[in-house]
């Protein structure tokens, strides 16, 4: 079985052959082809794997290239992890919206949408290639904005193009584990898009636990989302929020602590990953973990005091290279598995689009992948659901039309933004700092 990775030379991807690799890897993967555009990037990845190769039994065939027909030819698997514009383009993504006065975040905000901007028509070309080269192939995607740019490949490729994220089934984890459950006994609701979404029920033989947890204090205290939010707030709203909420419920204190912050999350991972890239060492392997380790305990540490750290029960989510392949493992051995993912709506939010791209629960077998019913969604999480759903797929019409009047609009249709003028102003300073951006509406 060949699994092909799409940004093959990123920080991440040992952390997905550590997966693969494992003795207890429910899948086996036999060729891992690495695809990226630097042949630097890959040669250090390669290097780590190389390491990390000797102490594992089962080991795929490794291959690097920077020719993508040659990646994706016979692959049966596809993970997507590519960033166009490389951290320099996070950068101007997350400055620009703090320099007009908004939420300069990666994903979340304007900034999400300038990520947008940049990487949907790569990612619609890379789509297209797939549905020439390996048109069987499943796609996981874990290129951010995730739900975005799943929603753009399945435009393209369909129902094979699946969104994934590590957030909401470590949140789902977390609360089970808070009421006594494992995650393999209950059912639960979640329902949202991607970096969007609340847990709103766990059940364990037909009891709803989630009502007891939220009255508990002790309970509460084991849960990362809780404490970003605060207790009375989850208690107020009924659920648990995915925790990229916090920018849309703290939008202010968000921002100002980003914006007191000495460097943006962009510029501490620019520093931290040209540092590694251009200087991984005599032993890239150890200097690979130590920048791992910094970089997952300073993850959103704008939403923590200054002396707070991140739990061990924070990251038990396993990571995008642990869902992936839980994904990859259903699908191939049909042994069935209950997840969270952003597939198409189909009516499950009927007051959104059914081509949608929503985040729910889903079963996954050898037949493909199954979302649940969920429970009727309606006021502020609809209108929050509505309004930022409005604005993704204005920017996805926008870059299929090379239309910046439609990515003004998808500017200012976004809760984050507060202004129409201030919409026009940064997609103005959008299209003059990042020539993706430019380039995209300088052919039109």
């Amino acid at each position: 079985m060949k699994l092909t990775i799409i940004g093959g030379g990123g920080f991440r991807v040992p952390q997905v052959f550590e997966a693969v690799a494992a003795d207890d890897a429910p899948v086996r993967i036999d060729e891992l082809a690495l695809y990226d555009v630097s042949a630097t990037r890959l040669e250090t990845i390669g290097a780590i794997l190389a390491r990390l190769a000797r102490e594992r039994r089962h080991v795929p065939t490794i291959t690097t290239t920077t020719d993508l027909e040659e990646a994706l030819r016979g692959a049966d698997f596809i993970f997507s992890a590519v960033r166009i514009g490389g951290t320099r383009g996070r950068i101007l993504d997350e400055r620009t919206a703090l320099d007009l006065g908004v939420l300069g975040q990666e994903t979340v905000g304007p900034g999400g949408l300038a990520y947008a901007l940049r990487t949907v028509p790569f990612m619609t070309h890379l789509a297209e290639t797939i549905r020439r080269v390996a048109p069987e192939a499943w796609v996981i995607n874990f290129t951010n904005p995730a739900g975005i740019v799943t929603e753009a490949m399945q435009r393209v490729l369909g129902d094979r193009v699946v969104g994934i994220c590590d957030t909401p089934i470590g949140l789902m984890r977390r609360a089970a584990a808070a009421t006594g459950s494992s995650a393999d006994r209950i059912t639960f609701d979640y329902v949202g898009l991607n970096h969007l979404g609340w847990l709103r029920s766990i059940s364990a033989e037909g009891e709803d636990l989630l009502p007891g947890l939220l009255e508990s204090d002790s309970k509460l205290a084991t849960i990362e989302e809780a404490r970003l939010m605060g207790f009375d707030w989850v208690r107020a709203i009924g659920a648990l929020p995915n925790e990229y909420l916090y920018y849309y419920y703290f939008t202010r204190e968000a921002t100002a602590s980003i914006r007191g912050a000495a460097s943006t999350r962009g510029e501490f991972l620019d520093r931290q990953q040209s540092a590694f890239y251009g200087a991984p060492g005599d032993d890239p392997l150890a200097t690979w973990l130590r920048a791992r380790h910094e970089r997952e305990a300073s993850y959103m540490a704008e939403s923590r005091g200054a002396e707070e750290e991140r739990r061990e029960s924070d990251v038990d989510g396993g990571g995008y290279h642990q869902v992936a392949l839980d994904l990859m493992a259903a699908l191939a051995s049909g042994r069935s598995a209950t997840m969270i993912l952003n597939v198409r709506n189909n009516a499950l939010v009927p007051q959104l689009p059914d081509d949608a791209v929503v985040e729910v629960g889903c079963v996954v077998d050898a037949e493909g992948v199954h979302p649940w019913p969920v429970a009727p969604v309606d006021g502020e999480m609809l209108g929050l659901m509505t309004q930022v759903k409005s604005a993704e797929r204005l920017v996805i019409g926008a870059v299929n039309e090379r239309s910046r009047e439609l990515a003004w609009r998808g500017f200012a249709a976004h809760p984050l933004v507060d202004s129409v003028g201030v919409a026009r102003s940064l997609l103005d300073t959008y299209t003059e700092r990042i020539p993706e951006i430019g380039s995209l509406f300088d052919s039109a």
